[in-house]
């Protein structure tokens, strides 16, 4: 089977365990929560992905680069409902600790795909 460049790019490889473990640790969230943070959760953390695969599929730096801004404020929503999440006690700290750092683990690898695509 074909791979697709993106495919071989270690931050979508990231990206995506990171959406893994938040379905995961979403899972458990309050029912009541199931429209609220759930679904705005769990939507950032797939944007972050496909704007990855969907940026690396154009041909121009440019949109490269547009992108790949777009997954890196997609990360950032994830940042934001995670700090959310945490302080209505919907995840332990330790989720908080382990889940932030590959977001900000996945943010340095966005800025550093972009500076790279930029040269």
């Amino acid at each position: 089977m074909y791979q697709f460049y993106f495919e071989k790019l270690e931050v979508w490889q990231n990206s995506r365990k990171l959406v893994k473990e938040i379905y995961l640790i979403i899972s458990h969230f309050p029912e009541n929560e199931k429209f609220g943070i759930t679904n705005q959760i769990r939507r950032a953390s797939t944007s972050i992905s496909a704007n990855i695969a969907e940026g690396f599929s154009r041909q121009s730096t440019k949109e490269k680069s547009r992108f790949l801004n777009i997954a890196f404020g997609s990360t950032m929503e994830v940042i934001n409902f995670l700090i959310l999440s945490k302080d209505l006690d919907f995840i332990t700290s330790e989720s908080y600790d382990q889940l932030r750092e590959r977001a900000e683990f996945i943010t340095n690898q966005i800025n550093s795909l972009h500076k790279s695509i930029s040269k």
